[in-house]
């Protein structure tokens, strides 16, 4: 997903960064010091979170009454590939989810696949920086389920999503670690109201971490991978728009 910046609900601790904009975490993340501060804020705010909460505490849930009568696209709101634009026109019959990395038992995913898979049903609140919220009813096989079946390696540290779209330039990713990998909430999901995800709010995939800020939740996703480090990954930050303007990897609320 490409949502744009970080969500201000919930009283994020990343709220006073986030409020610098994109251009002044840039300004900031390209000095030694700033660096430094960005580093110490977010190891700040990772034991912070999890401390004042269990590493399994649910984000809050709404009935279906709360409901938004309409979900915001945002960042991408499609992809500029021929082969995604025919997929789009016919339901999505040739796509594919990979799991990859250090697993023991890749595996390779159709949407059918995805769909036969134990499900799980949440109503959550999206927040963004920009000034909207949405609530949704996300459905999707838990993420966890699906590391199980590959039987990931204990020396993975990290869960990357391999994302279709761009931006400037750039393929979308996005990464979060294992406690967040094996929370309940975090999600692949294909439903949106009940209904099949729409292109702008990245169909056919797209993942839902509840207790994570709208910039960790990649759409158009394609591979989750297991990995050790972010040393080959991007510039080695994490994510997208930690590479690009320097926000915080963890991004918990």
């Amino acid at each position: 997903m490409s949502e744009i910046g970080p969500k201000l609900g919930r009283r994020s601790l990343l709220a006073g960064i986030a409020a610098l904009g994109a251009g002044a975490c840039t300004k900031i993340s390209e000095s030694d010091a700033g660096q430094d501060l960005i580093e110490t804020a977010e190891a700040w705010h990772r034991t912070a979170h999890r401390s004042l909460a269990s590493r399994q505490a649910l984000a809050p849930e709404y009935s279906v009454a709360d409901r938004s009568p309409t979900f915001k696209g945002n960042g991408s709101v499609s992809v500029d590939d021929g082969f995604y634009q025919q997929q789009v026109a016919a339901g999505f019959p040739d796509w594919k989810l990979e799991v990859r990395g250090l697993v023991e038992k890749p595996l390779s995913l159709s949407m059918a696949d995805l769909r036969a898979l134990p499900q799980r049903v949440q109503t959550t609140r999206h927040d963004c920086v920009e000034g909207w919220s949405a609530i949704g009813e996300w459905t999707g096989p838990q993420l966890s389920g699906l590391l199980d079946a590959a039987k990931v390696k204990k020396e993975a540290n990290f869960i990357l999503f391999r994302c279709a779209d761009t931006l400037y330039g750039r393929v979308y990713y996005e990464s979060i670690d294992m406690v967040d990998a094996y929370h309940p909430q975090t999600i692949i999901a294909h439903a949106l109201n009940g209904e099949p995800i729409p292109q702008k709010n990245g169909a056919p995939l797209r993942m839902r971490i509840e207790r994570q800020l709208g910039y960790k939740q990649a759409k158009y996703l394609t591979a989750i991978e297991a990995v050790a480090s972010f040393d080959q990954v991007g510039d080695g930050n994490g994510g997208f728009w930690e590479d690009v303007a320097g926000y915080q990897w963890y991004a918990g609320i």
